[in-house]
């Protein structure tokens, strides 16, 4: 899985660089068919905005987007709302066939 660290706008600190690194990195642990993850960090004129999007295989990109006053809070609720996409994205691919046999129905026999 490749992580891409982007900013735009202003200069970040190597250990800010590191920490979103480090929470895209702990997005792989809900979904294994991941590719790809690119982590936009950038100045906006009220604080600091992040961005991920994350590359699946042989699906859509989910992208989450955050602004706040703080970096590092932006990272973090960006990730938690990516995190959230991934486990919603992972229910409905394992539960795609049905729920299972209608109880209100007889079985046959």
């Amino acid at each position: 899985m490749q992580i891409e660290v982007t900013v735009r706008h202003t200069s970040v600190s190597p250990e800010m660089k590191a920490y979103a690194e480090k929470k895209a990195e702990h997005l792989a642990k809900f979904y294994d068919k991941i590719q790809a993850i690119r982590v936009l960090l950038d100045r906006t004129g009220a604080g600091f905005g992040c961005e991920i999007i994350a590359d699946l295989e042989h699906m859509h990109d989910l992208v989450a987007s955050t602004y706040g006053p703080d970096l590092r809070t932006a990272i973090d609720q960006t990730a938690d709302r990516v995190e959230r996409q991934l486990v919603e994205h992972k229910d409905r691919t394992r539960n795609r066939k049905g729920r299972g046999p209608n109880p209100h129905q007889p079985t046959r026999t």
